[in-house]
């Protein structure tokens, strides 16, 4: 607040000097000078000054200046130009010029003043409105922290599922699907329907930094996963992951994650849903119904956005769909087989021990080595350990098993106890071919070492008496040496008895004979 009575005063009644005055009031001595001769200048004294308020004072000593009223203008669309500046190539320099054309003789602003009030009225959009993205230039990608839930039909139990959002960034088309995981498969799957439902492939797709879309998460040089890169690839996108905690890097599906959570999740809150298909019906009409709001401070809605701005500058879509896979590494094992997803797939015998790459599709597993592919597989959905093979990876004789013929696997094990041998044979004859056993027997041959040779072969010893000619199993024999039952003697009566005979125990015997009433 100005001190104009205080430097009046002291000059006028205390006779300071303005140096003295300064100091006092705290100001320079330059706006003593100021304050007093404008003073002058506007005729006011001492004794009038001490009768006025400091308001008062201040407007007699500066005036405002007083402007004529402005001419009337064109009025600016600045919706309009908003809306416009998001098409490819279009600028303000642009924009104001065809503003001027239109205005047919009308006064108009010029072109600084056009950007200014053009800035004022964007200033007051929401945060995530402001930004400005050229059509069909982004999507930006991301899942929602609110899940929706499943309910199991026979237990009742609910369990949540992952709620996927893909979001236009010049018009805010927004689209939305229920999967399982945010596991790659999905993640990739979920990208190529959103493509689908956009019609049309953007110029950049801006997924989060999450471990779907980057193996190697980085601020600056993030490494894009396999698969993605492939997607893009394919549909001639580009991968730039948003900044690892920079929400505003993706701000639009920031907002559209919250549009769909308030719009979508809260209006099926009280549907109870038994699978993915029935909850993602429900989602996609809801999807249908989001994009037809209309906007609450822009003219039109996501939709006719969509179909003015972003679709048309959206590339199309190529002939084939991508099919989303998974990269993995294996060893070809000594039974000529690598593991994916707990089955078994059969590679050429020739690459027993060889370092391979398992890619799988929905449909195929497909096996390379050094860069080529060497065989494609139907995938399998079978039961765990279901084995795929094909008969020409076979070898055709033991000799071709190179370095491991079922007789070195039998001579292995003799090294360490005849039991132990003897249950190896007995493993490897009970498969239709000697290979398909070779994992068990690795299986018991790495346990014998592991639990000392000495006791797995006297644990061997007391199975085989219990099991009679049927390999005893590598769990059971396990089993046997955590309760130290291969410490007991073997018995006569041991040979072909049940395991869990006991004399309490009635067996199937006792029931076959029936009593009259």
């Amino acid at each position: 607040m100005r001190k104009i009575q205080e430097v009046l005063r002291l000059k006028f009644e205390q006779r300071c000097s303005y140096r003295a005055i300064a100091a006092s009031c705290g100001i320079g001595v330059a706006t003593v000078s100021d304050y007093l001769k404008r003073a002058h200048q506007a005729g006011v004294s001492w004794p009038m000054a001490q009768g006025m308020s400091e308001a008062e004072l201040e407007a007699r000593l500066f005036p405002v200046a007083q402007y004529g009223a402005s001419k009337a203008r064109a009025t600016v669309d600045f919706a309009w130009i908003h809306r416009e500046l998001r098409r490819t190539g279009v600028t303000l320099q642009l924009l104001w010029s065809e503003y001027v054309a239109a205005a047919k003789g009308e006064e108009t602003y010029q072109y600084s003043q056009f950007c200014a009030r053009y800035l004022e009225w964007r200033a007051k959009l929401d945060v995530v409105m402001r930004q400005t993205h050229r059509a069909g230039e982004r999507a930006f990608i991301d899942y929602s922290g609110k899940k929706p839930s499943l309910v199991d039909a026979t237990t009742g139990e609910a369990h949540q599922v992952e709620l996927f959002v893909m979001v236009l960034g010049a018009s805010n088309y927004t689209f939305a699907e229920a999967t399982r995981t945010q596991k790659i498969a999905d993640f990739a799957s979920s990208v190529v329907r959103g493509l689908e439902f956009f019609e049309g492939v953007p110029e950049v797709l801006v997924p989060d930094q999450l471990r779907s879309a980057v193996s190697g998460p980085d601020r600056y040089d993030p490494d894009i996963n396999t698969t993605l890169l492939e997607l893009a690839r394919h549909y001639g996108t580009t991968i730039i992951p948003a900044r690892p905690r920079k929400p505003r890097d993706k701000a639009k599906v920031e907002a559209g994650v919250l549009l769909v959570q308030r719009w979508i999740l809260a209006r099926l809150r009280n549907r109870t849903f038994f699978n993915l298909e029935e909850l993602n019906v429900a989602i996609a009409e809801l999807v249908v119904e989001l994009n037809a709001r209309a906007f609450r401070k822009l003219d039109g809605t996501r939709s006719s956005a969509y179909e003015a701005i972003d679709r048309p500058a959206l590339k199309a879509l190529p002939s084939q769909r991508f099919e989303p896979f998974q990269w993995a590494k294996a060893r070809v094992n000594i039974d000529y087989h690598v593991t994916f997803d707990d089955r078994l797939y059969s590679a050429p015998h020739t690459l027993i021990g060889e370092r391979v790459e398992v890619r799988a599709t929905a449909l195929t597993v497909e096996i390379y080595h050094a860069g080529q592919r060497v065989f494609s597989h139907r995938r399998s959905y079978g039961p765990k350990g279901t084995l795929v093979t094909c008969e020409d990876h076979r070898p055709r004789s033991h000799a071709d098993y190179g370095k491991w013929p079922p007789e070195r696997l039998v001579g292995w094990a003799n090294t360490l106890g005849s039991n132990i041998a003897r249950v190896v044979e007995l493993t490897l004859s009970a498969y239709p071919r000697p290979e398909m056993g070779y994992r068990p027997v690795l299986g018991i041959l790495r346990a014998a070492e592991r639990h000392g040779t000495a006791r797995f072969d006297a644990a061997c010893a007391r199975a085989l008496s219990v099991s009679g000619r049927t390999a005893p199993r590598r769990k059971f024999i396990e089993a046997m040496l955590k309760q130290r039952l291969e410490l007991a003697p073997v018995t006569s009566s041991d040979h072909g008895r049940p395991l869990g005979h006991h004399d309490n125990v009635r067996g199937g015997d006792y029931y076959k004979e029936t009593t009259k009433c």
